[in-house]
């Protein structure tokens, strides 16, 4: 399936960055619709009315693999933060750049984060949201990992909108895990954090208080 994908990903490069990430998170909306039907795995949303008109920056928990496929049917058209060494694997590397993702060198140390920030300031201007998951890697279900500065850094030096989210997806696909558990999956969307003149710091310790309060709360739908 990521063959198809990454051609039409590569056709689709004259069009605005909305319609080609749209259109190629087809693949996504299909996978969601393929989970339901053959493993009943379905999903709710809670806050749906909290997410903004105009683009933002999603910080989100990380838990499974789940989240990077049905965040692309629950918002609108988006890119990921990732580190550059993946758009040399063959095919599906190709597909993340041809839909424009903000590509870094993690090992650039503080360039790193101005390479986010230009990158992030051109994409939003598109019409693109960013999706950051702070905590870099996915965490088990009632684990919580660092939160790094990154994802707050590039919304405060872009004075993009944050929308912050939880979920409890890792309750039911765990992390390197390919057997899935049959139930619904909750995601909470958090009111829009107004970033400008917030400090990096102050962003980060915000979301991560809401997005860890609000995980016990989810853990009573499983």
């Amino acid at each position: 399936m990521v063959f198809p994908y990454t051609l039409l990903a590569l056709l689709l490069i004259p069009l605005p960055a909305p319609k080609r990430s749209y259109i190629v998170a087809g693949w996504a909306r299909f996978v969601m619709g393929w989970l339901a039907l053959t493993c009943n795995l379905n999903y709710r949303v809670i806050g749906e009315h909290n997410i903004p008109k105009h683009t933002c920056i999603i910080l989100s928990k990380h838990q499974s693999a789940w989240e990077t496929i049905a965040f692309q049917a629950i918002f609108p058209p988006q890119i990921w933060v990732l580190k550059r060494e993946l758009y040399w694997i063959p095919f599906f590397g190709w597909a993340l750049w041809a839909v424009d993702s903000i590509a870094i060198n993690r090992a650039a140390g503080r360039f790193a984060l101005i390479q986010m920030v230009e990158q992030g300031k051109d994409r939003l201007k598109k019409g693109l949201w960013g999706v950051v998951f702070p905590e870099g890697t996915r965490t088990p279900p009632g684990q919580k990992g660092k939160y790094h500065i990154g994802g707050a850094w590039l919304a405060t030096h872009t004075e993009a909108t944050v929308v912050p989210v939880a979920h409890n997806a890792g309750e039911f696909w765990g992390k390197n895990s390919l057997s899935k558990k049959s139930g619904t999956i909750t995601v909470s969307i958090g009111k829009p954090i107004n970033t400008a003149n917030m400090k990096p710091d102050a962003l980060n310790a915000q979301v991560e208080t809401w997005i860890e309060g609000e995980m016990p709360r989810l853990s009573e739908y499983v």
